[in-house]
């Protein structure tokens, strides 16, 4: 049975170009597809999400959009849809390092993790400056600090971010590019991969279900 399915969430500027919009429109219409793919994902059953919005080389993007970008950080950490996750009984996780954030959206990031830490009905993890080799030079360096000798798998896992979580059965990422770009590395080794051509705004539940029908499919053998 599926339990982890994590999402690349590309092509919101794309869309929004295609649609003769500004990029801001993208970008929100691209958070907005997030809530209904929840909801589609706990009625299958599917116990961990994984939605990766902000990755390390974000960062190098045009100044104005990285501003466009926190200035939606800070309205959906603040928004209803917040609430409703919350009160739904879907627990919040954020993944990747938030010391680059502004202060203010790292303290309503925290308080919303803190607020469904209880939760169980559904774990939705948001990547937020994420990069795959960041987070494994991370673990190394964390692993340096208790001078083990010699380190095997389940140990080094313990020390990534998702160390609490299965690795993805299936990885999407829309917009028709076939690569991960550094996303989950580590925890992508045996992952089923799907790349649907439609922009991520287009995301909704009938792709999920496609993306689910051809995960059904495929034999997974995890190298044996």
């Amino acid at each position: 049975m599926i339990k982890h399915v994590a999402f690349i969430m590309d092509g919101n500027r794309r869309w929004a170009t295609a649609h003769k919009l500004p990029l801001v429109a993208g970008h929100t219409k691209g958070y907005q597809a997030i809530e209904p793919l929840i909801a589609y994902a706990y009625k299958k059953g599917i116990k961990y999400l994984t939605f990766w919005a902000f990755s390390t080389e974000n960062w190098h993007r045009d100044k104005k959009e990285v501003t466009v970008l926190m200035h939606i950080f800070r309205r959906i950490f603040r928004s209803r849809l917040m609430k409703r996750l919350q009160d739904n009984g879907i627990r919040l996780q954020i993944l990747g390092e938030l010391d680059s954030f502004p202060e203010d959206i790292v303290a309503d990031m925290t308080k919303i993790v803190a607020n469904t830490k209880g939760n169980t009905k559904i774990i939705v993890t948001i990547a937020l400056n994420y990069g795959g080799r960041a987070e494994i030079l991370r673990a190394v360096n964390n692993l340096l600090y208790t001078n083990a000798k010699a380190v095997d798998e389940k140990t080094f896992a313990s020390f990534l971010y998702t160390k609490n979580q299965p690795d993805p059965d299936l990885i999407i990422r829309t917009s028709g590019e076939e690569r991960l770009s550094g996303f989950l590395p580590w925890q992508s080794v045996y992952s089923e991969l799907y790349f649907p051509k439609v922009y991520w705004p287009d995301f909704t539940e009938k792709e999920f279900e496609k993306a689910l029908e051809e995960f059904s499919r495929r034999k997974r053998r995890f190298g044996q």
